[in-house]
C-alpha cells in the first residue's frame, strides 16, 4: 500500500491548504516511488511556494527516474538560491557527464564570489552549501574537481565571515536543520555585531 498522501495529487485541493502542506512536508524519499514522480514534477512546475520546491528537489534528488534529467536541467535554471541549485545539481549529476557538471560549477563559483559582494552576512547560504547532504555529499559521491574547489570556495568565503554569523546551524543528511544555538542566542549575536559596527 502506498503512503503518498491521496490530497496531493487531487487537483481540487488548493496547494496552500494546510492539510496539502502537511502531507507534502511529512513525505520522506522512502514513501517516493516511481508512480509519484510525475505527481512531484507538475507541483514543482505549478507552485511558487519556495518552501514546497526544496522539499520536492530534496524528495526527487536521489531517484533515477530517466525523466528527471530535463526536470533537474530546468530546476538548476530556474533556481535562485544556491542550496536549490545545489540539490538541482545533486540530482543531475546521477544524469550528466563530468564536463557538463564542470560548465555549470563553473558559473556556480562566480555566482558564489559576488555574494560575497552583495550580501557578505548570508550566512544561512553558506551553511546549506556545506550541510552533509549539499557540496560534501556531491564531493564525496563524484570526486570531481570542480565540485571540491567550489566547496573549498564556499568554506573559504564563511571563514571570511565575522564570527557573529557562524556556527549557528547545519544540516544532515537529509538536508533537515540542526539548530547549533537556540533563535535567542543567535540573534543577541547578530544585534552586537551590528552594534559594534555603529560604534
Amino acid at each position: 500500500m502506498s503512503l503518498f498522501p491521496q490530497i496531493l495529487t487531487d487537483e481540487k485541493v488548493n496547494e496552500r491548504h494546510i492539510d496539502f502542506r502537511n502531507a507534502l512536508f511529512e513525505l520522506d524519499q522512502n514513501t517516493i516511488g516511481p508512480e509519484h514522480i510525475q505527481t512531484l514534477m507538475k507541483l514543482y512546475g505549478a507552485t511558487k511556494q519556495i518552501d514546497y520546491r526544496n522539499k520536492i528537489l530534496k524528495l526527487l534528488y536521489d531517484h533515477k527516474a530517466p525523466e528527471l534529467k530535463a526536470f533537474f536541467e530546468a530546476a538548476y535554471k530556474k533556481e535562485r538560491f544556491l542550496d536549490m541549485k545545489i540539490y538541482a545539481l545533486r540530482g543531475l549529476a546521477q544524469f550528466a557527464e563530468e564536463k557538463e557538471i564542470e560548465k555549470l560549477v563553473s558559473k556556480l563559483k562566480a555566482v558564489l564570489a559576488k555574494r560575497e559582494e552583495t550580501t557578505p552576512y548570508n550566512y544561512q547560504e553558506y551553511e546549506l552549501l556545506r550541510g552533509k547532504n549539499a557540496l560534501p555529499f556531491l564531493v564525496q559521491q563524484y570526486h570531481y574537481a570542480s565540485l571540491k574547489e567550489l566547496m573549498e570556495q564556499a568554506d573559504k568565503q564563511y571563514e571570511r565571515m565575522p564570527e557573529a554569523f557562524k556556527g549557528h546551524f547545519t544540516t544532515d543528511e537529509k538536508g533537515e536543520i540542526i539548530n547549533l544555538r537556540t533563535a535567542g542566542e543567535s540573534s543577541k549575536l547578530i544585534a552586537a555585531f551590528f552594534a559594534q559596527q555603529k560604534m
